[in-house]
């Protein structure tokens, strides 16, 4: 049976029906492909849109222009332009064949064969088209059968799909913690446990990004699993083992019970070993941004047991505060309800109030001022008649230290 794509919202957004008809989509030229047509055959919320076309590159640059469509040439050399329609960007490739391959990046040439751009992709589910006009799917290899069984599966044979492109054995797993059910693929999982040495051939901020997508996902628990049983992680990143996995079982059912939504660097934080310097070399490793870096760091540096939430959130921040707060087992899951939304406050007073008060230019200011904030945070943020109060017993105490 003939499988049709579902109407949605996202099939009628403003200047979409002005690309296809710039691009022919009337007479064939060009078809939805990939995430958007799996997704929207699963009822997804489709928010990325490609579409695959016979066209030549700077032919569909010729016909945008000519439809005042604005393109830019993202990947103009492996076929690859970005129409943007009232903001929204559409990535349109020509169909492509592989000429040759090597681990990381292809050669490729153009073809008119829809099947033979079809067969150059990763998974069934992902070697989809649909027609923007009949709204008819068109699956070579088994795609349609295979989304609605929650089967991922390579086309083909899965070692001669990892060998084109290392970056699939990670992509994998993603896709399987995202729609697997039912009977894993044993083929495709020892395809990919034999070839987890090829990762190492790969960037790391390549390996990165597909990492942090799966820890995303709602539930990659078991594609974490298969991976650490499997070796697919001891080439690149050798620090994470089981100890890991009861982490992260942990995290995710502490976010669920706090209502907390998944966050990929809390998750990489309980993947590592709790210590903030590896985390820290895992992710100049992974060529993490230093936002990234300091936040895995900060969500693993050794913490008092007793610091109340809004203290913790005060001196690491609301995120840092809530990483850690969920990655403690210790930690009362109802205390993030305190921070979340909650703006930590500055210190209503500075170093020229002690000095008005009579203490000495010099050292002793910024010593002072560091007890006035110590009592000031202990006391949960009193206003600022509390702090004054404060403020005249510390400098009085510094006075007294130095008669």
């Amino acid at each position: 049976m003939t499988a049709l794509l579902p109407d949605a919202d996202w099939r009628h957004r403003p200047g979409l029906d002005g690309l296809l008809a710039a691009l022919g989509a009337d007479q064939g030229l060009a078809r939805y492909v990939g995430g958007a047509v799996r997704d929207g055959l699963l009822g997804l919320p489709v928010n990325d849109l490609d579409i695959a076309t016979a066209l030549e590159p700077q032919q569909v640059v010729d016909r945008l222009k000519a439809a005042g469509i604005k393109a830019v040439p993202t990947g103009i050399d492996h076929g690859t332009v970005t129409a943007v329609i009232t903001g929204w960007p559409v990535e349109i490739t020509t169909l492509r064949r592989d000429v040759s391959t090597d681990g990381r990046r292809a050669t490729i040439a153009y073809t008119a064969d829809w099947r033979e751009d079809a067969a150059r992709r990763d998974f069934t589910i992902n070697a989809l088209y649909a027609d923007p006009y009949t709204h008819e799917v068109t699956d070579f290899f088994g795609g349609v059968d295979d989304l609605r069984a929650g089967r991922v599966r390579f086309i083909g044979s899965a070692a001669e799909r990892i060998a084109e492109d290392h970056l699939r054995i990670m992509r994998y797993f993603r896709f399987l913690a995202r729609f697997g059910r039912g009977t894993l693929d044993e083929d495709a999982y020892e395809a990919c446990r034999a070839a987890a040495n090829s990762l190492m051939a790969l960037s790391r901020e390549r390996i990165a990004d597909e990492l942090l997508k799966l820890l995303a996902l709602p539930d990659p628990l078991a594609s974490l699993h298969l991976m650490v049983e499997g070796g697919i992680f001891r080439p690149v990143l050798p620090e994470i083992g089981t100890d890991g996995l009861a982490r992260v079982e942990q995290l995710v059912a502490r976010e669920i019970e706090a209502a907390v939504p998944p966050a990929a660097l809390r998750r990489l934080a309980a993947l590592l070993p709790p210590d903030a310097r590896t985390a820290d070399a895992v992710g100049a490793r992974l060529k993490l941004s230093n936002k990234a870096r300091k936040r895995l760091s900060v969500a693993l540096e050794a913490m008092a047991p007793t610091v109340p939430a809004r203290a913790l959130a005060f001196h690491v921040g609301v995120e840092g505060a809530i990483d850690r707060l969920l990655l403690d087992p210790s930690s009362p899951i109802d205390s993030i309800a305190q921070i979340e939304g909650w703006t930590p406050p500055q210190l209503p007073i500075g170093g020229g109030a002690l000095i008005t008060r009579g203490l000495t230019p010099g050292p002793d200011v910024a010593k002072a001022l560091g007890e006035v904030q110590r009592i000031w945070v202990e006391e949960d943020f009193p206003e600022e008649g509390r702090v004054n109060q404060i403020a005249d017993q510390i400098v009085s105490k510094f006075q007294r230290a130095r008669q």
